[in-house]
């Protein structure tokens, strides 16, 4: 590792840290030797983040090999799991057996990726067909080492409140609602500002997320394709935040804190009406829901729709890092965990959406209705999102970017301390100050 890589790692962990919470640690296995014998005993660390729905599939895992044990540890967000991954990368010790990493700080792994070992020699070719082609390449680096099994991807739809759909007067099923949103952005806030001058709340929970959408929706996000930063004298960008900006000081933002919806209680007074949703969000919601007191009753639904079109936002990659002493047994674990019938469990324990072919096939085909989401099809649904998707390429510093320069921007202007114009000055300035 260079000198310069190495320095800009410790950069990015504390930029990262601005807004993060304390994090749980969790320390590579202890018993000596590499598992690859079925007899030999071998504790297997792994760290995750957000809702990944693995909890059956360790359990299903260590009584298929009983001679493996599963220390796991679960972060609250992406943005946390950065931090704590390359905090630990700087200090060259601590990373588990198996690290989730997150999409959006993939490019800045890629900057490490001799971190991590090459899969390829753990069979991962035998098995590059089963994934979609571009999140194989994804989890590939710049000298062919794939670093990744991919777990799932980010198609996007629309979840929205069918009651408080109704109580503004708007259709409520999904058929209709997907009609009524078909278009582009301008079309989804003149819905919402019908929706908010009619109820007097918000349209959406806030800013950021949504801003978050409307970038990977675009063909280069932060960055261009090469790897230049892409945020200044960008006016598509530009013209996509003031569109957001103009709705947001319409009133349609409910200025919730990133990854706090009031301990879920926003997602069941009726404080917003509509979320956007990539798949692994479906799980969020699910949580939040179970938090606050809702339920089925509370008329959560999901909506064929995107404004724009197809997006994705998210997914992950199964890593093995080079410090880990049980590199076989753990790439055998990273593996089966994205098989495609373990995928498929995922997706029914958490809701997110396969990145194996033959998952997401399975799951289009059987249709099966989510009760928690008014018995929607959403498995089916992600797939047809899912169609022409392409995942935007991700520089060093985009997730910093978009949580730690959009994101206090965005928050300014839904609490009304900034106008849009501010807003946007006051991202750039954060920019420079930040990622130069």
């Amino acid at each position: 590792m260079n000198t310069r890589t190495r320095r800009r790692m410790l950069t990015t962990a504390a930029v990262a840290s601005v807004s993060a919470l304390a994090l749980a640690g969790c320390a590579g296995g202890t018993d000596s030797g590499d598992s690859g014998s079925a007899d030999e005993k071998v504790t297997l660390t792994i760290t995750t983040f957000g809702t990944f729905g693995y909890e059956e599939l360790y359990e299903e895992y260590e009584d298929l090999n009983p001679n493996v044990t599963i220390e796991a540890t679960n972060i609250d967000t992406g943005g946390n799991a950065r931090t704590d991954a390359f905090t630990k990368i700087a200090a060259g010790s601590g990373l588990s057996d198996i690290v989730a990493i997150e999409e959006g700080w993939l490019g800045a792994i890629m900057d490490v990726s001799d971190t991590f070992v090459d899969l390829r020699d753990y069979g991962i070719e035998d098995r590059k067909d089963d994934w979609v082609d571009w999140k194989y390449d994804q989890g590939t680096d710049a000298d062919g080492r794939v670093i990744g099994y991919g777990t799932d991807i980010g198609p996007t739809g629309i979840c929205y409140n069918g009651p408080a759909f109704e109580a503004a007067g708007l259709p409520s099923d999904r058929e209709s609602v997907a009609e009524l949103l078909d278009g582009d952005w301008a079309n989804y806030f003149e819905v919402g500002q019908e929706y908010t001058d009619t109820t007097g709340k918000a349209w959406y929970d806030h800013s950021g997320f949504v801003w978050n959408s409307m970038v990977n929706q675009l063909e280069e996000g932060y960055y261009t394709a090469d790897g230049e930063l892409n945020v200044e004298g960008n006016g598509e960008l530009k013209e996509r935040f003031e569109l957001l900006g103009e709705a947001t000081e319409g009133g349609q933002s409910a200025a919730q804190a990133a990854w706090d919806w009031n301990g879920g209680k926003s997602f069941v007074d009726g404080t917003f009406a509509t979320f956007v949703c990539p798949g692994w969000m479906l799980g969020t919601i699910a949580g939040q829901l179970e938090a606050g007191g809702g339920d089925a009753s509370t008329g959560w639904d999901f909506a064929d729709v995107f404004p724009g079109g197809a997006a994705n936002w998210g997914g992950a990659f199964l890593s093995v890092p080079e410090t880990s002493e049980h590199k076989e047994a753990a790439a055998a674990l990273a593996d089966w965990l994205t098989q495609p019938e373990q995928q498929v469990k995922q997706s029914e324990a958490a809701g997110n959406f396969p990145s194996t072919v033959q998952a997401q096939e399975e799951l289009a085909a059987a249709a099966a209705p989510n009760p928690l989401f008014n018995d929607a099809p959403t498995g089916a649904i992600l797939a047809e999102r899912a169609k022409g998707v392409v995942a935007q390429f991700k520089g060093a510093d985009d997730s910093v970017i978009q949580e730690n320069v959009f994101g206090p921007a965005l928050s300014g202007l839904d609490r009304g301390e900034l106008n849009t114009q501010q807003a946007w000055d006051e991202a750039i300035s954060l920019l420079n100050d930040l990622v130069g």
